[in-house]
């Protein structure tokens, strides 16, 4: 398996598959993530290290080594004619190469695709504010993002600049002028990425992810002077997400990036993928609209009672992480196990699977799979 036409085979097994992930390493055959679970391809000879150094050269530039020789991390996007583009993310590890392989499908799959609530169609029409997209790594809020920028893309004219680590979803200008930024292709950081997006006329930002002060500074201020600012961050819910972020800046900070949060933030959407009964996954979504008792909560150090004003108000589309999940086992999606294994208060969450709570029915219930 040292040629890539072998490999190509590899990927090509995953794609026919329907994998979502691709896992290569020393000495293991290729091993696939399909409906969440991990299925080792036993037919195939385990990889050699000198197989997969084979295959980092062919898929990589002289640049991209360069990078990785010296950071031992990289990730890159690669496109393979025939079967489409993967996210890739390369480490070392006891002395090998390690390669994952993350699909990304051709086209952008819209919201009603993809189940999102469809207040994502409102958040992202709004003319300016932040919006962040929150979950654990793999749980698709690269996915998300991109389905709310294709709506924008489709009904509104907009100046877009997305700076994406990397790049994976390619858009084609419909009424909006979309440029991505690929970091280290195209930008060395996302901070300088963001502070000269500012000085090419947007109307929108997209940042792939916020991981330091002097991004989330940034994007706070994009968003006081009018832009439309969409990130992610890795956290589990609404009140971790807003904790986050205060807590980056050093304490005589703190007030006042409450005051300027309590502002600008639009909306926290939150999401986890479980296994689907009968194959595929499904999304569950906490949902937090900016409304003056959720503006008043941040400014005033309330962040612990967010998730109460969350549950009170599914009549302007909010919900809380476990209300998702009971309307999915309540409607035969995913199972109780796989709902409490993602719920940080299973007593709670087994009295809303019960009924026991007043008007538990959600007006949207997440019903689709995201990738």
């Amino acid at each position: 398996m040292s040629k890539l036409n072998g490999f190509r085979g590899v990927l090509e097994l995953a794609v026919s598959q329907g994998a979502t992930d691709l896992h290569v390493k020393v000495p293991s055959p290729p091993v696939l993530r399909i409906d969440s679970a991990l299925v080792v391809q036993e037919e195939w000879p385990p990889f050699t290290a000198k197989d997969i150094e084979g295959i980092l050269e062919e898929i990589t530039t002289e640049e991209q080594r360069e990078v990785f020789n010296k950071e031992q991390e990289l990730d890159f996007a690669y496109s393979v004619s025939g079967l489409g583009r993967f996210r890739v993310n390369v480490l070392q590890q006891r002395g090998t190469v390690s390669l994952a392989f993350r699909r990304v499908p051709s086209s952008v799959p819209s919201i009603d695709e993809l189940g999102l609530p469809q207040v994502c169609k409102t958040l992202i029409l709004k003319p300016r504010g932040l919006i962040l997209v929150t979950g654990s790594a793999g749980s698709g809020k690269s996915t998300t993002l991109a389905a709310m920028i294709d709506y924008l893309n489709e009904n509104e004219t907009r100046s877009v600049i997305t700076i994406e680590d990397p790049i994976e979803y390619l858009f084609q200008d419909k009424k909006c002028l979309i440029r991505q930024r690929d970091l280290r292709d195209d930008t060395q950081s996302f901070a300088t990425a963001l502070t000269h997006a500012l000085r090419h006329d947007p109307d929108v930002i997209v940042i792939g992810e916020m991981r330091d002060l002097e991004t989330i500074s940034t994007a706070i201020t994009a968003a006081e002077t009018g832009h439309l600012v969409l990130a992610t961050l890795h956290t589990v819910d609404a009140a971790q997400s807003i904790d986050r972020i205060i807590d980056v800046f050093p304490p005589a900070q703190q007030r006042q990036m409450r005051l300027q949060l309590a502002q600008v933030i639009e909306a926290v959407l939150s999401q986890t993928l479980l296994p689907r009964i009968g194959g595929g996954r499904v999304a569950a979504f906490e949902v937090m609209l900016a409304n003056n008792v959720i503006r008043r909560l941040i400014r005033e150090e309330g962040i612990h009672e967010i998730s109460a004003s969350l549950e009170m108000g599914k009549l302007e589309g909010m919900r809380t992480l476990d209300q998702a999940l009971a309307e999915l086992v309540q409607s035969g999606i995913v199972s109780r196990e796989e709902a409490m294994s993602k719920t940080s208060s299973p007593v709670k969450l087994a009295k809303l699977i019960r009924g026991d709570q007043d008007n538990l029915k959600l007006t949207e219930p997440a019903l689709n799979v995201v990738r």
